[in-house]
């Protein structure tokens, strides 16, 4: 368990790692491509770890030795299968993309992961595939992993994904597309969430070699047949990560700059800065890095987070120190993240003293300044997202005490030593 006690001012400048999103696309483009890439301040996490087991599994050659840049030897496509199961913790990212990058190979394949991923859907995954002519299915037929791969490769041609709420899906199968037998096209049915996400996709596709043809909404694809081709790929400062180090600005009234998330940005959770602004935030550019300066007093708004689902709990907790309603919607998706963070952040909220309710997709914070919020002790129930952003609220709350602590590690294994370093800077 860790606690903090509040801090009264706040002038810091803080770097942050290598975005986890580009560093899992940017791994799964390196890994198929042809010859060498070198992924450049990438992400080293409990996550990415992951992530590079499995495709070694899969006979893909990778020197993870310099933290500052891996090298990965590409297989052009070649996916093996391996000699055991494939093992991916609570890894939703790795888990959908590394089925479709199984789907390429030939051979058996058995993915799994602990009972959280095992309640995680993946069944709108799995029709798409089933569209390109993949063997695979749901091992106790729950839609969710374990998943078994009689791999065959990519037959190509339509497919439908019957769903567009986890961008991820979508992602998965983009990044395969190039490697089917023939050429691919993907139609999604419904809204399209988290639409950053694919447009990262989309990015990363094209700075490896690849160009897809995308309708405006991003619900249809073209995809040519091609390979990636092996290149230095420098992976972005994590705007997730960043998100609690200019949410920490905005409640105490601080500044903080965070150095390495540039303008424009690859990801849709820089799109947290603009709603920080809307709530009396000050943001300026400075050296390089996008700088927060907060306001005496923030102020209640209405935000569509639905493109930026990961810093909803960032927002929901700088919302407690709002004075006014804020009310966060179209975040629906939250209840299949690495727990249902939708409820949870909720019911620790108001452990706090937070008046806070949840409806079917959205969450509503009635904030009162942060007047009478009190200490409690915050589950965090092993998602490195919630216990980030309820350190937030240890800077301005005496007494809030971060439960399960080292669940960081998934995306952020140094935070606390870079918020200790942070704080220190007031």
């Amino acid at each position: 368990m860790i606690e903090f006690t509040p801090i009264s001012s706040l002038d810091a400048r803080v770097s942050v790692p290598g975005s986890k999103s580009l560093t899992q696309r940017a791994l799964i483009a390196a890994a198929l491509a042809e010859g060498q890439s070198t992924l450049l301040g990438p992400l080293a996490s409990e996550d990415t770890h992951y992530t590079i087991t499995a495709l070694r599994q899969m006979g893909i050659a990778i020197d993870d030795s310099q933290p500052a840049a891996w090298q990965v030897t590409g297989c052009a496509g070649a996916i093996q299968p391996p000699a055991e199961d494939i093992f991916l913790g609570n890894n939703g990212t790795a888990t959908r993309f590394l089925t479709s990058v199984a789907a390429l190979g030939q051979g058996h394949f058995r993915i799994i992961g602990d009972k959280r991923m095992a309640a995680r859907p993946i069944a709108p995954l799995i029709h798409a595939l089933q569209g390109w002519q993949v063997h695979i299915k749901s091992e106790t037929g729950t839609g969710c992993p374990p998943l078994l791969i009689d791999a065959d490769g990519l037959s190509g041609g339509p497919t439908v994904l019957p769903e567009g709420k986890s961008s991820q899906y979508l992602s998965s199968l983009l990044l395969v597309a190039p490697y089917a037998k023939q050429p691919a096209e993907l139609t999604v049915q419904g809204e399209v969430l988290s639409k950053p996400y694919v447009e990262m996709t989309l990015a990363v596709m094209r700075d490896f070699g690849i160009h897809v043809e995308a309708a405006p909404s991003l619900t249809s694809f073209r995809i040519p047949p091609g390979r990636y081709q092996g290149i230095a790929y420098a992976v972005e400062g994590d705007a997730s990560g960043a998100s609690y180090f200019w949410a920490a600005a905005a409640v105490t009234g601080g500044k903080v700059t965070v150095a390495n998330v540039p303008v424009p940005s690859l990801q849709g959770d820089a799109g947290l800065v603009p709603l920080l602004v809307q709530m009396g935030c000050e943001i300026s550019m400075e050296q390089g890095g996008i700088c927060v300066h907060g306001p005496e007093q923030l102020k209640g708004i209405e935000a569509d987070m639905g493109n930026m689902p990961d810093v909803a709990p960032t927002l929901a907790v700088v919302a407690a120190f709002a004075q006014g309603t804020t009310v966060i919607s179209n975040i629906e998706h939250l209840r299949i993240k690495e727990c249902d963070r939708l409820a949870v952040m909720v019911h620790e909220l108001r452990k706090l003293g937070v008046d806070a309710h949840e409806e079917q997709g959205r969450m509503i914070i009635h904030g009162k300044g942060g007047a009478g919020l009190h200490g409690a002790e915050i589950a965090t129930y092993e998602d490195h997202r919630i216990a980030m952003c309820f350190a937030i609220a240890g800077l301005r709350v005496p007494g809030v005490k971060i439960q399960g602590e080292d669940c960081v590690a998934k995306s952020f294994p140094d935070f606390w030593e870079r918020w200790l370093e942070m704080r220190r800077a007031e």
